[in-house]
């Protein structure tokens, strides 16, 4: 067997009042695809930061070889130059800069030493179908969803670190090690936002790349992804490394893999829930009539309409831009453009133009994107989780004036109900894991108590312990009467926690089912159209 490429041995990581990595260790091989699982806050992005060195050497104890040679990385730079590109979860794209411009960022072609703009689209439009990803390379990366902006984020880091690395592999003729010639790819939650179809389109690129030596550490909570994609997989749980074994030993199993990661058997998924589906004989909640919106571009909204019962959740299926986050968003006030129909909330029409509006209605939404949409990254737990509640409630705030002491007790409350892992109440939230940032979220809008709670990909980038959380709390509140839409790009998340299916198509309305023996194959022959 080949000499491992890459070894980190022993790494200790401590943050104020957490330690991140504890004696964590694991190798990777050339052209192995080597998966790294684990529950939020098990370690996962600390590791490969330490790698991508954006936690330079010296504030971290251990170990780090690539070929042999230890590394003492500095910055992120150093990485670089060992030849490992990074796409990490947190998108570094530039929002207002286009796709094009982005994809290129600081390694812009230039005639005479002006940047050539033309020859910059152009190879950036190969690069895209090359990739085969069809994304207007004009366009403003805000203007994407998130889904998109992780495309743009994936087709940057390959086009720009991995092609020059490969070439100058071939280019070797030993096995000689020289500067920049190690490849290491590493994807942290690359597919959270992507469709079933374009994960196909990422796993044919990371085949390819195999083929010419590259390893890959690719970071996952979708265990059906490890099996398909990966050789070997590593659990850490708690910072530490709990298991390696490959996945096709017949060890290896998702049952498995949830009872290294979580410390337990989780015994399902999705909480069974005793409704007769489709017949309940609840208030309508929220029912949406012929909403249409008119952007100069898709998606766009074609006469929708639909209802959604008290104690009911409604699964929104669809693929990459049939207009399931502008359907929802536009109902919750958040769309931009001109948009006509009529909304009703229990029975009542109601004028919504802004989020404010849509609260004071008892409205609640959880957004895809919570860094963008859902969190002040910089802002403390409480400060967060009391945001959208403070226009509502006499005890948090009277004459603009904050009761502190009150903000901090319902805090710790859903703190201690979500069971949010945190150091204390005033950490910032960008100190915290995605899954429990995510709760953060939630607890937000539960301190609201909504009658209609939007929930925009409320798993994604979420771990397999957690979803199951977030999922029972998606049933009490239905067993309580809110009222839930919800929109997932996993069809067994959708077909495990409906009572009702909506699908959409290029912003039309294609089907819209009881959820009673309803198929995967149903779901998606109405998503792409028919």
């Amino acid at each position: 067997m080949a000499a491992p490429l890459l070894q980190m041995q022993a790494i200790t990581k401590d943050f104020p009042g957490v330690r991140a990595l504890d004696d964590a260790s694991f190798e990777v091989y050339p052209g192995e695809i080597h998966a790294l699982c684990g529950e939020n806050g098990a370690g996962k992005s600390t590791l490969i930061k330490i790698l991508g060195g954006v936690y330079p050497f010296g504030t971290y104890s251990g170990e780090m070889r690539i070929d042999g040679i230890e590394q003492r990385f500095h910055s992120v730079r150093d990485a670089e130059r060992a030849g490992i590109a990074v796409i990490h979860q947190e998108l570094a794209l530039i929002p207002e800069m286009t796709v094009a411009e982005n994809i290129y960022l600081g390694k812009e072609p230039r005639r005479f030493g002006v940047i050539d703009k033309h020859r910059l689209y152009h190879e950036a439009g190969e690069l895209l179908s090359q990739f085969g990803l069809a994304i207007p390379l004009e366009k403003p990366v805000y203007e994407l969803g998130i889904g998109q902006q992780q495309l743009v984020e994936i087709a940057k880091a390959l086009g720009r670190s991995l092609q020059a690395h490969i070439e100058q592999r071939r280019s070797l003729q030993s096995d000689a090690v020289a500067s920049g010639s190690a490849l290491l790819l590493v994807l942290d939650e690359p597919t959270a936002a992507l469709t079933e179809s374009e994960v196909d389109i990422l796993r044919e690129i990371l085949n390819r790349f195999r083929e010419n030596g590259v390893a890959c550490i690719y970071i996952t909570h979708k265990l059906k992804e490890i099996f398909q994609i990966a050789d070997r997989v590593t659990v850490l749980r708690d910072g530490k490394t709990v298991a390696t074994q490959s996945v096709k030993s017949a060890e290896c199993t998702e049952d498995a893999l949830i009872s290294q990661m979580v410390g337990r058997e989780l015994t399902t998924l999705f909480p069974e829930r005793h409704v007769e589906k489709g017949l309940s004989g609840e208030e309508v909640a929220l029912r949406v009539e012929n909403l249409s919106t008119y952007p100069s571009e898709p998606p766009r909204l074609e006469s929708v309409s639909f209802e959604v019962r008290h104690g009911e959740i409604l699964g929104i299926a669809g693929l990459m831009g049939a207009g399931r986050t502008e359907l929802i968003g536009t109902i919750f006030g958040a769309y931009d453009g001109k948009w006509d129909g009529e909304v009703f909330i229990e029975g009542q029409p109601v004028q919504i133009h802004t989020p404010h509006e849509a609260i004071q209605h008892g409205m609640g939404l959880v957004s895809e994107d919570r860094k963008r949409y859902g969190l002040l990254m910089d802002v403390d737990v409480v400060r967060n989780m009391t945001l959208s509640s403070l226009g509502l409630s006499q005890d948090l705030a009277s004459y603009g004036v904050i009761n502190h002491n009150a903000a901090s007790e319902k805090s710790a409350h859903y703190v201690d109900t979500l069971q949010i892992k945190t150091p204390s109440l005033e950490v910032p939230v960008n100190h915290l894991s995605g899954g429990n940032q995510q709760k953060v979220v939630l607890g937000k809008w539960l301190m609201t108590h909504p009658k209609v709670l939007f929930l925009d990909e409320p798993t994604r980038g979420i771990d397999v312990g957690a979803k199951a959380e977030i999922h029972v709390l998606m049933a009490e509140l239905a067993n309580d009467g809110v009222a839930i839409v919800f929109v997932s790009s996993e069809l067994p998340e959708i077909l495990g926690m409906s009572d009702r299916v909506l699908v959409l198509h290029e912003g039309k309305v294609t089907g819209e089912f009881i959820n009673d023996n309803l198929t995967q194959a149903e779901i998606l022959r109405c998503a792409a159209g028919g």
